[in-house]
């Protein structure tokens, strides 16, 4: 048995999957974001009366591949500590971390939509934007884990001309205009409010414009023009043939569509079927990602 889990800022999804790769055993718990024993007692506790031989975590924040040190904003427990060691000492059993981006791509590539693509960039279009690369089953995670991070970085600037009429939102990272002020769920809700003056549900804001109403087929428009200029770009820097989406906007098809459309739109080299497309393994994909990325 090998113990596995999703941690994210509220919740530890955990489980334990047979040698056959099937769920035996599950629960979900809430993340003691703030207490590093609470923490190490999820996974003792489990292991005390499920006998596992190795722990596998997907978790929110970056994880370097070299240092094994974690960084989360969200958990502060494990900010800056080498999780993997720690966890190993404290449990008496080998622990894998990885970041819950790459463990999303990685499970949409082995068990999911991406199957049989050699390198597959997924994206999460959440509460902020994210993303993982995988070649050949492989995490591609890049130097200090930030592999597959395409939500910071400038890409919507001001007007020299007339400042204020570009959608440039500050960033949680410290910069102004990133990806992740405009394509993650709350961005769309900022660009709506941003071009017509109402505050509205991102889910709400989809299905408007999915069912044609002006102002939201407009907000939907630019968003798409937005984030899928970008998305064009980086598959033809990385060569992804696929685009498994997760996070909560993956739970507006029309949405993703038409993201889809635009950014086949802006391939050098045309794409007859779907590129992006919504992931197919759900809540399961941290879990699943975590199993393979165990070994």
């Amino acid at each position: 048995m090998r113990l596995c889990a999703d941690v994210g800022g509220s919740f530890v999804d955990i489980a334990a999957f047979d040698d056959a790769g099937a769920i035996g055993w599950r629960r979900k718990v809430p993340t003691p974001v703030d207490d590093w024993a609470a923490f190490v007692a999820v996974f003792a506790d489990v292991l005390a009366v499920v006998a596992c031989e190795r722990v596998s975590i997907a978790t929110a924040g970056l994880v370097d591949p070299v240092s094994g040190i974690v960084t989360s904003a969200n958990i502060r427990c494990i900010d800056g500590r080498r999780l993997a060691d720690e966890l190993a000492r404290v449990l008496a059993v080998p622990v894998r971390v990885v970041n819950d981006a790459d463990a999303f791509v990685l499970a949409e590539a082995a068990r999911g939509v991406a199957m049989g693509h050699e390198r597959v960039f997924g994206i999460i279009l959440g509460t902020g934007v994210g993303g993982g690369l995988v070649e050949r089953g492989r995490i591609v995670g890049g130097a200090g884990g930030i592999g597959g991070e395409w939500g910071h970085g400038q890409v919507v600037h001001d007007s020299p001309i007339a400042p204020g009429t570009n959608p440039v939102f500050a960033c949680g990272c410290g910069l102004k205009g990133c990806l992740d002020t405009i394509g993650s769920a709350r961005g769309l809700e900022r660009l709506h409010r941003f071009l017509h003056g109402i505050a509205a549900d991102s889910f709400a804001i989809a299905g408007d414009a999915a069912a044609g109403k002006r102002r939201a087929v407009a907000t939907v428009d630019y968003w798409c023009d937005l984030v899928g200029g970008p998305l064009a770009m980086l598959l033809h820097a990385v060569s992804a043939t696929i685009v498994p989406v997760g996070g909560g906007l993956a739970n507006a098809p029309a949405l993703i569509a038409a993201l889809d459309a635009r950014v086949r739109a802006n391939l050098l080299i045309p794409a007859a079927i779907p590129v992006v497309v919504p992931g197919r393994l759900g809540d399961d994909a941290g879990l699943i990602g975590a199993l393979v990325a165990g070994g």
